[in-house]
């Protein structure tokens, strides 16, 4: 059977089941609630052969400032194809016009390439078993009414407002944040995810108020597993893997078009929501 033949259709719920045991085969921790997150943010497409589900990929859009495409996953027993390229054109359909993030595996990297993607910086993945240290005094959780200043800082950060991915978070997670002159200067989340918990995104200053809001949760989590993924420019891993948390792998950021941030001194991403969040 020929890749014509394959079908590419919107992701449903229906779908689910399927997409779950193509990222376990990938080597991916995503549980059903992860999926179910992921759709939930997300339009997608999913490729479909005789019936069974052997593609898929997400576009997550944050309002009309950008989008990151993710999930894209192709059957192993169906590489070499040409699908995930009819994928990402699926992907790019979706999107429209809104400016594109992405973190690529090093096998991904040449068809984004060729998609006008162009590399930015690297993310490293750090997981492992939580230690015993203690929480900063200047940390805090978050109460409802700092959802707004935390949606505003992220803002600042990642240059896209996310309140939709943030408002979801809340409702899943926790939240902490630092106060500085009574506003908030700094925000980290945890979440269930996979194996155990990731905390992400967490946004701050500098990177000393990012460690004592990752400390926040690491403190109230001995012996538990926790993901954290972080670019390399933050200078945050070396601290990470210092705590227990130890680098195992990551990814490529990519975008497209190539737009340079605009740095702002009040506001840093140090920890990625999800390497398919951004």
């Amino acid at each position: 059977m020929q890749a014509s033949q394959i079908e590419i259709v919107p992701f449903g719920p229906d779908h689910l089941e399927a997409a779950v045991a193509l990222s376990r085969q990938a080597g991916w921790p995503h549980r059903t609630e992860d999926w179910q997150l992921a759709l939930a943010l997300s339009d997608g497409m999913v490729a479909v052969e005789d019936g069974k589900v052997v593609g898929t990929v997400l576009v997550t859009p944050y309002k009309e400032d950008c989008a990151t495409i993710n999930m894209v996953i192709v059957d192993e027993t169906m590489r070499g194809r040409g699908l995930g390229r009819k994928l990402m054109d699926a992907a790019l359909l979706i999107a429209g016009d809104r400016p594109l993030r992405l973190v690529a595996t090093t096998a991904g990297l040449p068809l984004y390439q060729k998609l006008g993607f162009h590399e930015t910086g690297t993310v490293a993945q750090h997981q492992g078993l939580a230690g015993d240290i203690a929480a900063s005094a200047e940390t805090q959780a978050a109460t409802d009414a700092d959802l707004p200043a935390i949606v505003a800082l992220d803002r600042l950060a990642f240059g896209a407002d996310r309140e939709g991915l943030l408002s979801y978070f809340a409702g899943i997670g926790a939240f902490a944040v630092i106060r500085r002159d009574g506003h908030v200067s700094g925000f980290a989340c945890l979440r269930p995810f996979g194996r155990g918990e990731v905390i992400g995104p967490v946004v701050a200053a500098d990177l000393g108020q990012a460690r004592k809001l990752i400390e926040h949760f690491i403190a109230r989590r001995p012996g538990r597993f926790l993901r954290v993924d972080t670019t390399d420019e933050t200078g945050l891993s070396p601290w990470l893997a210092e705590q227990g948390l130890a680098h195992v792998g990551g990814g490529i950021t990519m975008k497209k078009p190539l737009v340079r941030d605009t740095a702002d001194p009040t506001a840093t991403t140090f920890a990625l929501a999800s390497q398919a969040l951004g």
